[in-house]
């Protein structure tokens, strides 16, 4: 990668009613974040327009038909619809829903094609984009389908990183999800983000257990003795620096977090409430295993402060600064593990 090119940074723009719109725009009201990327919005002038003025932002856009055509130095914006939206603050309706999703595919088509190197979400509503052209709990399940690779909804920080076994699933359905391969697939695409995108050569990964102190040894469930220990067994005398599985319930309050470069947590809210406890508005979603790079701030919409311009772009503008990094990392890892692979070539 030629070190004087900007790196193309694409964001779709989320629910334009809750808070998505604000964060992204006060993210690039500070025009030294030209100096790092250059940004395109997936939306259209008007819709933007609108929300700037709004918001009470001054932000100058530079409109144009693809992202191929987007110019360094300036605020993009693709113009994915010609109409005007109403805005209307704090609703999750229909129309905000379905605006919501145009901005993503476009921005993920234009992620596929080359046109962008990453992709920054902004937050969707789960209900408003349901469709029949979209029937995803949420981003990660579309990515997962649209990208290359073994998806991982992967929350992260400079210092804590926690993955999940599941995700978007019901508690109720959780443990019936997690089996040998799903363990053994969500460990290995940990480990190769911790290497490929975080530089992190021998990365330690430390499993949660699914119920309440890792079973008791059968007492309180056997998925812990039947399924996790096996797996982790097995892995760890292969070689792979994986251990547990621990009781979550006092996993991070011991500070245990800090001893490993990842956790891999057995469903969502047993991973991302100690996650968002100890990280809010400085976490990052990243969805790690795919071919491209996604990042996503930590929060919702947050519709009951939508439109009051009291929200904190931190969380989006970390989620900014960790798609370049990830994607400056993975050039660097792809370049170094190519002259590798030449070297041997040529030993032959």
């Amino acid at each position: 990668m030629d070190e004087n090119r900007k790196i193309k940074l694409g964001i779709s723009i989320g629910d334009i009613n809750g808070i998505g719109c604000e964060v992204a725009l006060k993210t690039f009201a500070d025009s030294r974040m030209l100096d790092f990327c250059t940004p395109i919005f997936f939306a259209s002038n008007k819709t933007m327009s609108g929300q700037t003025t709004a918001l009470n932002i001054d932000i100058k856009f530079n409109g144009v038909e693809e992202a191929s055509k987007a110019i360094d130095g300036k605020m993009n914006v693709v113009n994915v619809w010609k109409e005007i939206p109403k805005i209307e603050y704090g609703q999750a309706t229909e129309a905000a829903g379905a605006l919501s999703i145009k901005s993503l595919k476009a921005a993920v088509e234009a992620l596929k094609n080359g046109d962008i190197d990453v992709l920054v979400t902004a937050p969707i509503n789960k209900n408003n984009i349901q469709s029949d052209d979209f029937k995803f709990p949420g981003h990660t399940d579309y990515l997962a389908q649209e990208l290359e690779g073994e998806s991982l909804m992967f929350m992260v920080t400079d210092d804590l990183k926690v993955g999940l076994l599941t995700d978007h699933l019901a508690v109720k359905d959780a443990p019936a999800a997690i089996n040998p391969i799903l363990i053994r697939t969500k460990v290995r695409t940990i480990e190769k983000s911790l290497t490929m995108d975080f530089g992190i050569r021998r990365p330690k990964i430390a499993l949660l257990g699914i119920n309440p102190h890792s079973g008791d040894n059968g007492t309180i469930g056997k998925e812990d003795e039947e399924i996790l220990k096996p797996v982790i067994k097995e892995m760890s005398d292969a070689g792979h620096l994986v251990f547990g599985p621990y009781a979550a319930d006092s996993f991070f309050g011991s500070e245990s977090h800090h001893k490993f470069d990842a956790i891999l947590a057995a469903y969502h809210d047993q991973g991302l409430i100690p996650f968002k406890t100890l990280s809010f508005g400085k976490g990052v979603n990243y969805t790690a295993g795919l071919s491209k790079v996604r990042t996503s701030p930590d929060h919702g919409t947050a519709y009951e402060i939508a439109g009051k311009g009291e929200a904190d772009p931190s969380s989006f503008k970390e989620a900014v600064f960790t798609a370049l990094r990830i994607f400056k990392n993975r050039t660097e890892y792809a370049e170094l593990t190519e002259d590798v692979l030449q070297k041997q070539r040529v030993r032959r």
